[in-house]
């Protein structure tokens, strides 16, 4: 019996968790869960306001109140339609993609961040910027552009006439972390689900 709380990405929440809750109320039938799938910011206020027992967040946050561990890794992956010239190519460079027009996830995301910090100072062709994996598969799927995404993310993407390429280069692999209350111990029930 009891309540957990967990605060994590959206791709982790629709790809990954689903198994592990299962799983978990399975064993814990009683359990009653709160699931904040959001940005990793906001995964770390609910963790810090005590909203959220833990977190899974692309932020290393190590303050006095604060940790974090590793978690996992998270590589990226080229999306694009399966004509494109891209899509044959087994291996591709950050100057391949720069002349095509893309899909980004907004600024604030993770995923955004990763790709701006990859690419500099090199700027990549935005046609826009949305804030749902959902609408750039379907942006992407239409043929406006091409997408770099996360691999935990890629359930999106798997669609009839779209293709996904490794992006296979230094600084390109986004670490999630697990993040918690430094000095408070998690409850019995978030314990179990933490570990």
């Amino acid at each position: 019996q009891g309540r957990v709380s967990v605060a994590l990405l959206p791709s982790l929440a629709a790809g990954w968790l689903p198994a592990v809750l299962k799983e978990f109320t399975a064993r814990h039938p009683g359990i009653h869960l709160d699931i904040f799938d959001v940005l990793s910011e906001p995964c770390i206020a609910a963790v810090a306001s005590g909203d959220a027992d833990f977190a899974l967040a692309a932020i290393r946050v190590d303050t006095p109140d604060l940790k974090a561990e590793p978690f996992c890794s998270d590589g990226f992956y080229m999306v694009c339609p399966e004509g494109h010239s891209l899509a044959s190519k087994a291996k591709l460079s950050l100057q391949e993609l720069t002349p095509w027009p893309f899909i980004h996830l907004a600024r604030h995301s993770s995923v955004r961040q990763y790709l701006d910090a990859a690419f500099f100072p090199q700027t990549m062709r935005t046609l826009v910027e949305v804030e749902q994996l959902a609408t750039v598969m379907g942006l992407v799927q239409s043929g406006l552009g091409i997408t770099v995404v996360p691999a935990l993310s890629l359930f999106h993407f798997d669609k009839p006439g779209l293709v996904a390429r490794p992006m296979n280069l230094p600084g390109m692999d986004r670490q999630i972390y697990m993040v918690r209350k430094r000095e408070r111990g998690l409850s019995l029930v978030a314990s179990a689900l933490y570990l």
